[in-house]
């Protein structure tokens, strides 16, 4: 059973990992977060849950504003075949959540491992970044050093995307 807003929370403390969560109106996109949020400081996050040919998952996560193109995504994250959303299904079934509350903290609910992060390289020089704790009706915000602590207890491994950079040959 996926874990709730309040279990991730409480994941968070019993890992000695300092975070702030705010509540406002439920939000779906970014520009609603925008204009719902109020004043959160930090950078903002968007999340892609994709796949690719070979049913590889990969959570993409990037400052909010960040435009991406999905074919030089895939390059860039070593996808194979091609790179598109996965469904609403697979996020449920992956992460343990709705569109909509997409976020890296969803990933205490990837037990398996089977989900690929990909982050923004912007975001772990930020002050703070913000994500949603399994629900678009909050917002938690974590230090990137806090953050990479969050992900080294989940299992996964940062790989930190420079979108300005153009891909390496492999």
């Amino acid at each position: 059973m996926p874990l709730t807003p309040d279990d991730v929370l409480s994941y968070l403390a019993a890992h000695g990992i300092a975070a702030q969560t705010y509540s406002h109106p439920a939000v779906h996109t970014v520009a609603e977060s925008q204009a719902l949020r109020g004043d959160i400081p930090g950078a903002h996050t968007k999340n892609l849950f994709l796949r690719d040919g070979k049913k590889t998952y990969f959570l993409v996560t990037l400052e909010e504003n960040r435009a991406v193109d999905l074919k030089a995504l895939r390059a860039l994250i070593g996808a194979r075949g091609g790179l598109s959303f996965a469904s609403a299904d697979a996020l449920i079934e992956h992460l343990g959540v709705l569109p909509g509350a997409v976020s890296l903290l969803a990933l205490a609910n990837d037990v398996d491992k089977r989900v690929q992060v990909v982050i923004d390289a912007s975001l772990l020089e930020a002050s703070m970044v913000n994500c949603h704790p399994l629900t678009n009706e909050k917002t938690t915000s974590l230090t990137p050093a806090e953050l990479r602590v969050f992900l080294q207890a989940t299992g996964h491994v940062v790989r930190p995307l420079d979108l300005d950079q153009p891909p390496s040959s492999m």
